[in-house]
């Protein structure tokens, strides 16, 4: 998996560098689909910085998390968080088989005749 950082007003030390690489090393976990994850810290002149976090999947499939707040590493932290989310649904969904329409589910043996019989009553 490749990982990039980049600062936009702000400059990018070795601390942040490690955070944000600690946060993003744990995607592969929820979804193992990922090739690429960039991370783009921008800072403002209020004070306030914004991080988007975005990750490059199999089939071009794109995640994006975005947080902005007063504390850098709280707004990794959370856009961290919410890529976990949005990873750890993309992956139940490729999981889950329980969508089957009653033909499909009596070619395979999953739905008997008296299942058909409850769901038209």
């Amino acid at each position: 998996m490749l990982f990039t950082i980049t600062g936009k007003h702000v400059e990018i030390t070795d601390a942040i560098r490690v955070h944000a690489m600690d946060k993003v090393e744990k995607f592969p976990r929820y979804y193992d689909g990922l090739s690429q994850v960039e991370v783009v810290i921008e800072g403002s002149e209020g004070g306030n910085p914004s991080v988007e976090i975005i990750a490059r999947g199999e089939h071009s499939v794109f995640f994006v998390a975005k947080e902005t707040g007063e504390d850098l590493y709280a707004c990794i932290d959370l856009a961290a968080h919410k890529m976990e989310r949005q990873l750890r649904r993309k992956k139940e969904k490729q999981r889950n088989n329980k969508h089957l329409s009653t033909s499909e589910g009596s070619e395979l043996g999953l739905v008997t005749e008296e299942d058909r019989k409850e769901d038209v009553a």
